[in-house]
């Protein structure tokens, strides 16, 4: 029998991804943990493992899709013993016969019975029956339609039912919805009128459609680069963050001149190791390294303030795992610190070097990038004095951590230069109010001009 092989969901999020590479092809034997493909999901590339024995019949999607659902067909195996041509024609064909079987069983309409007709009042009107639209639904039932598809639908004020799908079992894609469009049909049905006396509805705010925008633009003056899976994911979990999350904001000011001179300490004091490329220090820490162990320890002392919101409850942490947001080309990444308050400043700055290597390659697992309780942004290298940053579901607070400067300060009357560091920390208002986020800055200030404190 021929084993089918679907897109695997290679994190808890994933709903799509792009099968960039086969490394198999057809007439290949294969068995269990053999890397058969790579795809790319919307943070990093990752090979697929073969979990059956059997030789390649059908390579079912090409390599460099885009948008493969996840547990859609990709490939058939043919079993041992099998004809791999004969597993290829009849592969995948289970779950379209599953579906026609569950056709036939459903209950037909019954046809209606003749009766013998009835004086009845003239103003009784018959009962409506369900029409048929044109994809072949009765009207109310639910209509299967890609998500694409109905946005661009209800932009366009097409009713989506009323449009023939040519998709997999009928689903409207796209194209169907295009074609709606162009033709001037499938309009959806004109809003009731309110009441007589009814408040008047707000009306709907919509964004503008693609078409919309590049209206007012100069044709030739641009170029289009389609979004990739992470721009599309990053804009959609930005949007959820800043219209389902009240943001409160808090700003500090910390002096780094104790920091600055523990740091050049401790790199000074590097034992040497050697490497390919010569002799070369164990690690050689930076301020960012010395700030995320701040914020770890920070959240340790003011362990209120290390949680995450739910609706049902509010998720108090154990451990301070503190994520920190990478760029990356085309787009960022936070790959996480687990138990950073518990590891040494050395094993914090060797562990995010290797951690941003591989997101910049693509490479970071799911379990190196999701989950953490809380994040750093860190803009100090671009000269960024200070910003707010976006929280990170679903974490309760991102700390913003700005440049390193020279300013002018007043200790005990008198005007001295001391190098100062602006730090804004934003916090989900529902899990972290103001005063309790004021605590946790304020302890994390602790620590950084007091950073003698992060080494016991």
């Amino acid at each position: 029998m021929p084993i089918n092989i679907t897109m695997p969901a290679l994190s808890p999020t994933m709903e799509e991804g792009n099968l960039s590479k086969w490394l198999v092809k057809e007439g290949d034997k294969v068995s269990p943990g053999d890397v058969i493909a790579e795809i790319e999901t919307d943070k990093a590339t990752m090979e697929v493992e073969a979990v059956d024995e059997g030789t390649v019949a059908k390579l079912v999607v090409p390599a460099g899709t885009e948008g493969v659902k996840v547990n859609a067909l990709i490939a058939v195996l043919a079993a041992e013993g099998e004809d791999a041509a004969a597993a290829a024609k009849s592969g995948g064909a289970a779950e379209p016969a599953k579906a026609e079987a569950s056709k036939a069983e459903a209950p037909k309409a019954e046809a209606p019975k003749a009766e013998t007709p009835k004086a009845e009042p003239a103003a009784t009107a018959p009962k409506a029956e369900s029409a048929p639209v044109a994809n072949g639904h009765a009207a109310g039932d639910r209509t299967f339609a890609s998500p694409l598809a109905r946005r661009i639908a209800r932009e366009a004020g097409v009713d989506v039912s009323a449009v023939t799908g040519t998709g997999p079992h009928g689903r409207v894609v796209k194209a169907d919805v295009d074609a709606a469009i162009a033709g001037g049909g499938a309009k959806a049905p004109a809003a009731k009128a309110a009441p007589a006396g009814a408040p008047a509805a707000a009306p709907a705010v919509k964004a503008m459609s693609d078409d919309q925008v590049l209206k007012l633009f100069e044709q030739g003056s641009y170029d289009l680069v389609p979004h990739d899976n992470m721009r599309k994911t990053i804009a959609r979990r930005l949007v959820e963050a800043k219209t389902t999350i009240p943001h409160f904001y808090l700003t500090l000011d910390c002096e780094l001149d104790a920091l600055l001179a523990l740091r050049a300490q401790i790199n000074a004091a590097a034992p040497v190791k050697k490497t390919d490329k010569g002799d070369a220090p164990a690690y050689k820490l930076s301020v960012n390294d010395m700030v995320i162990k701040a914020m770890a320890m920070a959240l340790k002392a003011v362990p209120d303030a290390n949680a995450s919101w739910t609706e049902s409850a509010m998720v108090k942490h154990k451990h301070a795992d503190v994520g920190v947001a990478v760029s990356i080309p085309g787009g960022l990444i936070t790959p996480i610190i687990r138990h950073a308050d518990e590891k040494t400043l050395s094993t914090i700055s060797n562990e995010m070097k290797d951690l941003a290597s591989r997101a910049r390659s693509r490479k970071l697992k799911p379990e190196e990038y999701q989950g953490g309780t809380t994040a750093v942004s860190n803009l100090g290298m671009f000269g960024i004095k200070d910003f707010a940053a976006v929280i990170n579901p679903p974490h309760a607070t991102i700390l913003a951590v700005g440049a390193g400067e020279e300013r002018a300060v007043v200790k005990n009357g008198e005007i001295k230069i001391a190098t100062v560091m602006s730090v804004t920390l934003s916090t989900d208002h529902r899990a972290v109010d103001g005063a309790l986020g004021a605590e946790l800055l304020v302890a994390f200030k602790r620590l950084i001009e007091n950073p003698m404190g992060m080494l016991v």
